[in-house]
């Protein structure tokens, strides 16, 4: 399959979000005041001190980035990226619209849901869900999407950037489909970079040993307490 030269937002494109009559829902990312999202950046800065607000100041305290590390990125996926794809049943899509509000959002399904349609392509169904599409509404403004994909059990995690597109091309959605229902909307995503995170926070965190974790290590209940 061969994408458009430029994946970029369509002038008439539109948001297919939108909940019942009655039934309630949080705000939408783009419904947010814009002067309150200023006032509390200037209220978070006047909070703390020795702010870092350069580039060479912080290079100046982390120090140069790992050159091991920065030449294992790629722009393309390779026999182990697709691999990893067809094995993770979770990826997280972070998105930003065009105030630069961001968002994460969470997919799961059977692993292999996410599919690679070659080395530059991949094709994530949206599966029926609360229909708030913060992701698409911020594709339409800005289509540069950064995702990280995690394999149970695995300590590495795939990060992946590009640019996405939301489709219904049915070729594409066919391939998608679980249950055998067919996805309504699928987005397109043009792989740019793309490189394997280090196990450290996994292992730090203990994410995948159940047994250093107590069996509810937080609930509802303990939250309104």
């Amino acid at each position: 399959m061969s994408l458009p030269a430029a994946l970029s937002p369509h002038p008439h494109h539109s948001s297919t979000s939108g909940a019942r009559a009655g039934t309630p829902s949080c705000p939408s990312i783009e419904e947010i005041p814009v002067d309150r999202n200023a006032r509390e950046a200037a209220t978070l800065d006047a909070r703390f001190r020795d702010v870092i607000t350069t580039e060479s100041e912080l290079r100046r305290h982390v120090g140069p980035a790992n050159r091991w590390f920065t030449s294992k990125i790629l722009h393309r996926l390779d026999r182990r990226c697709h691999s990893f794809i067809a094995a993770s049943p979770f990826v997280v899509i972070g998105s930003t619209n065009q105030l630069g509000m961001v968002d994460l959002s969470p997919k799961g399904d059977r692993a292999g849901f996410v599919r690679s349609l070659d080395d530059t392509t991949l094709a994530i169904p949206d599966r029926p869900g609360n229909r708030r599409v913060d992701t698409f509404h911020n594709v339409l403004q800005k289509p540069g999407v950064g995702l990280i994909f995690f394999v149970p059990g695995h300590r590495e995690t795939l990060r992946v950037t590009g640019r996405a597109l939301i489709v219904r091309d049915q070729d594409i959605r066919s391939t998608l489909m679980d249950k055998g229902r067919m996805p309504e909307l699928a987005m397109i995503v043009a792989v740019e970079r793309a490189f394997f995170h280090c196990g450290k926070c996994i292992t730090r965190s203990n994410l995948w040993d159940y047994e250093a974790h107590p069996e509810r290590a937080w609930s509802d209940d303990a939250a309104a307490s």
